[in-house]
């Protein structure tokens, strides 16, 4: 009776030990892989999105002009796709 039990105790270790070398190997290979990834997928963090100065705006008595530096942005302008920001002035 004790013969049978011990070598489903062996058996049991010997599958314990090899299922946990099994996920240690695959969870290495995965890592690497990562690894690999990130030296040739290039990071977007450093990107920051800038403004770009495209024209001025100037009053006139009661006439707002705009001059454009950039052609075709005059269909955004006629359009009103912009927002209004105001800059505050320390004094």
């Amino acid at each position: 009776m004790l013969i049978p039990f011990g070598i489903l105790i062996i058996i049991t270790i010997y599958l314990i030990y090899s299922r946990t070398k099994f996920e240690k190997d695959i969870v290495n290979i995965y890592e690497e892989k990562f690894e690999e990834w990130k030296k040739h997928n290039p990071s977007k963090e450093n990107e920051i999105e800038k403004k770009e100065l495209v024209g001025l705006i100037f009053k006139e008595k009661y006439k707002l002009s705009c001059e454009l530096l950039e052609e075709g942005l005059e269909d955004r302008i006629k359009s009103a796709k912009f927002d209004i920001k105001y800059i505050k002035r320390e004094n």
